[in-house]
């Protein structure tokens, strides 16, 4: 089986930066979409930023200008750098991966890295 593995999340005070890592854990026959989710207790999950294989990206308006979103597609590994920091940015971040696994595509979810921004 496959699984995303994050890192790179913890505390930073506001205006401060941090950058998310996510990679599976084994190698893989390819990869589609990949992304950033994140989710406060008690609200829905909601997207942070996506990217596709060849490029194209998506963002939700809360971070336009203050993340980005990047992939090594040599290495299977999706970032997101996110700078300006606000309290408000506190969440469960979670790494998402649309992955071809053996003979069929299938929607892979990291267990979330927690990012605290201080105020």
């Amino acid at each position: 089986q496959v699984q995303l593995v994050e890192s790179g999340g913890g505390l930073v005070q506001s205006g401060g930066s941090l950058r998310l890592s996510c990679a599976p854990s084994r190698s893989v026959f390819s990869i589609n979409d990949m992304g950033w989710y994140r989710q406060v207790p008690g609200k829905q999950r909601e997207l942070v930023a996506t990217m596709t294989s060849g490029g194209s990206t998506n963002y939700a308006d809360f971070v336009k200008g203050r993340f980005t979103i990047s992939r090594d597609n040599a290495k299977n590994t999706v970032y997101l750098q996110m700078n300006s920091l606000k309290p408000e940015d506190t969440a469960v971040y979670s790494c998402y991966a649309r992955i071809l696994w053996v003979v069929r595509w299938d929607d892979y979810w990291g267990q979330g890295t927690q990012v605290t921004v201080s105020s």
